[in-house]
């Protein structure tokens, strides 16, 4: 799909000729007797029964005719540029409410999709609309749509489309009329019902589950629409699956091309113009979004516990003790505990502010934790020390967190060794320690998780660090699949003797870790299940358009000090271009560990776990607030000064 069309705000040369809007009644571009009486009070009554919010699903919506002629016209003539983020992976085209700002020639070539632009912000179809969902009149002059198009790995997470003026959302698929969409190739529109529940203080809030409840595959000349509800109208699209080996061959490519966009709120001068209630719904979605950042009702909550001491460690001694060494030996590849090598790692992590370690946890116990791990994945039965994460705008993966009663294995092997470095290994006052060494930083109290990210289910959606102090956050990856990255990866170096070749591997195929937006050939969706830290979002900006100009510094914490929009990391066309914003990223990989120092504001997510992935994502993952010695020093001396005054 190609052309040299683009739509833009800007005129050539101070003016551009336009094309009137069709004159002609919608009701002739529209399925014949669909603005009838009689089909407003069918969609009405089945929008209002509806579930698990209202909406409606039209079909077929306009005469065959137009919509195959838009669709020819698309394919000829449109551009689509592929976006990735932490929450959607589409091929986009410009905005379609600027056609009429197209120079005539280019105009020219889009008659039918202009003629569809038009019908479905007619006054006629406006009314449809407001009448069938009762969420008030829409406007005819601020149209908002454009054409999105998913191959087979695109996808977009759950959201519930509250932004600004936006009344009600619509999709209407262009999908090939003569190859029926299947539902087994993905691609559907799913709604997540909502629960009430309690916040701590005490107010209600609606939180999505953790599933869709109700699911809408696409279908030629469909249109599917809600009115947007802040809090409730939570949905996303299911990826758009890759072709298996029984497949059939003949599906089109599995090409899901829709146009979607919103009614919005009447403006001033049309009819149903309310004076103040944009600027309330812009309050109302700040308001949601405020809400939306309490993770009160979130699971898991984070736990942050002090490092449990050895039974007869002294509390002052910051170095490595024999008894830690032996305890760690347990554990992690006696390679990494000596002295020299600590020294090292310390060196590169001042200039770099990260590490990549390769075979990070013993030869004792490594095999036999992949065969535990393999067998939990392949299991189908539930594990109850696993619970879904929650609620799926933020996140959903399957966790488990430590247990503080847990006691220390007596013997190896053990028949639960994930278990012993979560609660045993990581929770440690030695491995506290070995981290502080490492990173040469002083660390507080630890929070640790494992997580598992089921393919074709989970993510986490990109979060900032809201605290001014940094943070230390390390990952144990131990996915055992192999094949996520194009590269030799699944030659495993099972040495664990330089620590200078170890420390600068990107997962275990022996790259560097400088941060790299994942890519592919073609434009071919990738496995995802990535981890990424990218810029946030300047303070001073508030558009969601604007795109990461963020450079990776190696010289200092991964930090988030640009002007980027956090969300696009990958785009054709300059946007997201040169991995802009980027500055730390690593794919899932077997027995390797990163560490990241991370400053106010810098973004963090695993990128959603494609069907057509080799396996599921598994890791550990930890945190620990960096302690600033010069400040504690400083309230020591304060706290002895009080004390000799008394």
């Amino acid at each position: 799909m190609k052309r040299d069309l683009e739509t833009d705000d800007s005129t050539a040369n101070g003016s551009r000729s336009k094309i009137a809007k069709s004159t002609g009644p919608a009701s002739e571009d529209f399925h014949e007797g669909l603005l009838d009486e009689s089909t407003v009070t069918e969609y009405r009554d089945s929008y209002a029964a509806s579930g698990p919010y209202r909406h409606a699903v039209v079909q077929p919506l306009m005469s065959d005719s137009l919509l195959r002629s838009v669709r020819q016209e698309i394919v000829e003539n449109i551009h689509f540029t592929p976006k990735e983020t932490d929450i959607y992976r589409i091929f986009q085209s410009g905005d379609l409410a600027n056609l009429d700002g197209l120079p005539e020639a280019s105009l020219s070539k889009l008659p039918s999709l202009l003629r569809l632009r038009d019908a479905l912000y007619s006054s006629e179809f406006r009314g449809w609309i407001s009448r069938v969902s009762g969420a008030g009149p829409v406007s005819g002059k601020k149209t908002d749509m454009a054409i999105n198009v998913y191959k087979p790995g695109c996808h977009l997470l759950c959201h519930d489309d509250v932004i600004g003026s936006r009344r009600v959302s619509y999709i209407l698929y262009l999908t090939d009329p003569d190859t029926p969409w299947q539902d087994k190739w993905g691609g559907a529109l799913r709604l997540y019902p909502t629960t009430v529940k309690a916040s701590a203080d005490g107010r209600k809030l609606r939180v999505p589950d953790s599933l869709w409840s109700k699911v809408i595959p696409p279908a030629w000349n469909q249109l599917s629409f809600f009115a947007v509800q802040p809090g409730e109208s939570f949905h996303d699209v299911e990826e758009v699956y890759h072709r298996s080996g029984g497949d059939a061959v003949e599906d089109g490519g599995r090409v899901r091309m829709a146009i979607s966009g919103w009614f919005h709120i009447p403006q001033e001068g049309e009819e149903g113009f309310e004076e103040g209630l944009e600027e309330k719904l812009a309050e109302q979605s700040s308001l949601q979004q405020l809400q939306a950042k309490n993770d009160t009702l979130d699971t898991p909550q984070v736990e942050f516990v002090e490092p449990k001491p050895l039974p007869t460690e002294s509390e002052d001694d910051q170095d490595l003790t024999q008894e830690d060494l032996d305890f760690l030996l347990k554990y992690i590849s006696p390679n990494y505990l000596t002295p020299d090598t600590v020294d090292e790692l310390s060196e590169m992590f001042a200039d770099d502010s990260s590490l990549q370690l390769a075979n990070i946890l013993s030869p004792k116990i490594i095999a036999q934790l992949e065969g535990q791990i393999m067998e939990i994945e392949h299991l189908e039965k539930h594990d109850e020390r696993w619970s879904v994460a929650s609620p799926p705008h933020k996140h959903r993966y399957l966790f488990r967190q430590p247990e503080s009663d847990r006691t220390e294995s007596t013997g190896m092997p053990s028949q639960d060794l994930l278990g012993d470095v979560l609660s045993d290994l990581l929770p440690s006052k030695s491995f506290h320690k070995w981290l502080s060494l490492v990173t040469d930083v002083s660390l507080g109290s630890v929070s640790n998780l494992a997580r598992r990210f089921r393919k074709g289910l989970d993510y986490t959606l990109a979060t900032a660090h809201d605290d001014n102090d940094m943070q230390l956050e390390w990952c144990i990856n131990l996915t055992p699949s192999k094949g996520w990255t194009d590269d030799n990866e699944d030659v495993e170096d099972d040495d664990a003797d330089d620590a200078t070749k170890h420390e600068t591997k990107n997962g275990s195929n022996g790259h560097s870790a400088e941060a790299q937006a994942p890519s592919s050939e073609d434009d071919e969706a990738g496995p995802g299940g990535y981890e990424m830290y990218m810029a946030g979002e300047d303070a001073d900006s508030d558009s969601e358009e604007e795109e990461n100009t963020a450079q990776h510094k190696p010289d200092a914490a991964v930090s988030s000090s640009s002007t980027a929009d956090p969300a696009i990391y990958k785009a054709a066309d300059g946007e997201g271009e040169g991995d802009d914003g980027i500055l730390f990223t690593t794919p899932p990989a077997w027995n390797t560990m990163s560490i990241v120092l991370r400053d106010k504001g810098t973004l963090h997510f695993v990128k959603y776990v494609s069907r057509n992935a080799p396996g599921d994502r598994w890791d550990i993952v930890g945190a620990a607030p960096v302690i600033d010695d010069e400040e504690e020093d400083d309230d020591d001396n304060d706290n002895e000064g009080e004390d000799d005054e008394e």
